[in-house]
């Protein structure tokens, strides 16, 4: 029992060797075989690799190849370009050289003709004087005394019909010259008026407008200076001014304050603000299109932005810019038409009012002011003197001056373009205003309601209530000692005190 115990445990040993040898090489033939897939992928990969890289580094060749032919046709279009250049160059240094060659020789023919005229005046004076027995300095005397008296009576004459006849054509040509100016120039006629009109569309606006016990209406009545008018005309709002520029703003302030839908003193203030900035971006335009309709180019952004300016300024109610516009084109027209410099007739034309954007701002005449400022901004000093004299202030210097001026009488005499009655209400009112701010404490004051009320406002930390009572007094009496005025003037004095703090 025992030895077949025995002998069972080795064959049992025996056969768990040879089963295990056996399960040992199956294990390595399928890992052998398992590798050598995986290498035979990695060659396929590597092979697809390198196949990707050829292709991919013959498509690069063939882009920089293409890239270089691009640039070899490009050399060869400049190397023609500059060949041409060359070829006219030589063109016109030996046409220069040919004109040269023929000036010289015209000179040379001159020279030999002065030389041969010389001789000539010599050799007549030689045998004059031979025939009368006289020298040559008598003979000269007495020719001259011969002819000078036989002449005298026809070179008066002559010199009579000829400046009459010089008359007679400068002025018909003057004459055709303006006229033919004036029917080339077409602008339209546009008088400035006091007064703007603002759509609102919804007539329950009006009452925001206004606000509760008239807080809206009197808050964007002092920021900007300007009357508005809420009455039963439906759909509109009336804005009130002799300035353009605040008009502009108020109308500008107004609309946005509609679009927006909130109006509140806060509010308003905001779209003052707004309206400001908008309407200097509005002026620097103005100038820079004036500029360009006139066709100058070279004048500096202060000098544009003045111009632009003059877009809120009138003059017996004609607008300054387009005004200053016309005479620059007009002069330009005839500068032309004579031969002169149009640009500095163009200039000066288009300059010759540019001291009327700030002599509301500056002591003097717009005339001085306007030469400063050219001067300060080294304008050509031909410019200058072509501008300068359009009121006779300065004496006429250069021939652009004279143009200027017939420019500016065209532009100023057309039908319709100017009214006194308008300048003169438009002065009453600047006039109403300059006298209220020369008072101490006054922060600002605006002419209304045609010149019929002025309202005063105060700094309240200087002015109290008392001291904005009698400033009153004190205003209106200066109005009455000063200006001359139908009717009476209301001044009403407004102190407004804010308190401010922040919650933090």
């Amino acid at each position: 029992m025992n030895l077949l115990s025995i002998v069972l445990l080795a064959l049992g040993l025996v056969l768990g060797y040879f089963l295990r040898q056996f399960v040992l090489k199956r294990r390595a033939s399928s890992i052998e075989v398992r590798l050598r897939k995986k290498i035979e992928e990695t060659r396929k990969q590597a092979q697809e690799i390198i196949l990707e890289a050829k292709n991919q580094a013959s498509k690069t060749i063939d882009e920089a190849r293409t890239e270089a032919k691009e640039r070899e046709r490009q050399l060869m279009r400049l190397e023609e370009r500059l060949m041409k250049r060359e070829e006219n160059l030589e063109i016109r240094e030996k046409d220069i050289q040919d004109k040269q060659q023929k000036l010289n020789e015209t000179a040379e023919k001159l020279k030999r003709l002065n030389e041969e005229l010389a001789k000539g005046k010599e050799k007549l004076t030689d045998e004059l004087s031979r025939i009368a027995h006289l020298t040559r300095d008598e003979a000269k005397k007495e020719l001259f005394a011969q002819i000078e008296k036989e002449a005298a009576d026809e070179l008066i004459a002559l010199e009579r019909k000829t400046a009459e006849q010089r008359r007679q054509v400068i002025e018909e040509k003057t004459r055709d010259i303006i006229l033919s100016v004036i029917e080339r120039f077409s602008r339209s006629v546009a008088s400035e008026t006091t007064s703007s009109i603002v759509n609102i569309g919804d007539d329950e606006l009006k009452g925001k407008i206004i606000g509760k016990e008239g807080r809206n209406i009197r808050h964007l009545e002092k920021l900007t200076g300007v009357e508005i008018i809420i009455d039963e005309t439906p759909g509109i709002v009336t804005l009130s001014s002799f300035d353009p520029t605040r008009r502009a703003i108020a109308k500008l302030a107004v609309e946005k304050l509609i679009k927006d839908g909130r109006i509140q003193p806060a509010k308003i203030e905001e779209k003052v603000d707004e309206a400001k900035k908008e309407i200097h971006e509005q002026i620097v335009k103005a100038g820079e299109a004036a500029v360009y309709e006139v066709g100058i180019f070279d004048f500096p952004p202060q000098i544009i932005q003045l111009m632009g300016r003059l877009q809120f300024r009138t003059s017996y109610g004609q607008n300054v810019l387009q005004h200053s516009v016309e005479v620059a084109l007009l002069a330009g027209m005839l500068a032309k038409e004579l031969g002169l410099d149009v640009d500095i007739a163009k200039k000066g034309g288009l300059l010759h009012d540019v001291g009327k954007s700030v002599d509301q701002e500056i002591e003097g005449s717009h005339l001085e002011i306007g030469r400063k400022i050219l001067q300060k901004y080294g304008i050509d000093e031909k410019v200058v003197k072509a501008m300068q004299s359009h009121h006779e202030t300065y004496p006429i210097e250069i021939p652009e001056a004279s143009l200027v001026n017939a420019a500016d009488i065209i532009s100023a005499s057309r039908i319709g373009a100017r009214s006194d009655s308008l300048e003169n209400y438009i002065k009453r009112l600047s006039d109403l205003e300059e006298i209220a701010t020369t008072f101490p404490g006054v922060e600002k004051a605006y002419a209304i309601s045609g010149g019929r009320e002025i309202r005063v406002f105060v700094f309240p930390q200087e002015i109290s209530d008392l001291e904005a009572i009698e400033l009153a007094k004190n205003v209106a009496q200066k109005i009455e000692s000063e200006l001359k005025y139908p009717g009476e003037i209301k001044v009403n004095v407004i102190r407004e005190t804010r308190a401010t703090e922040y919650a933090k």
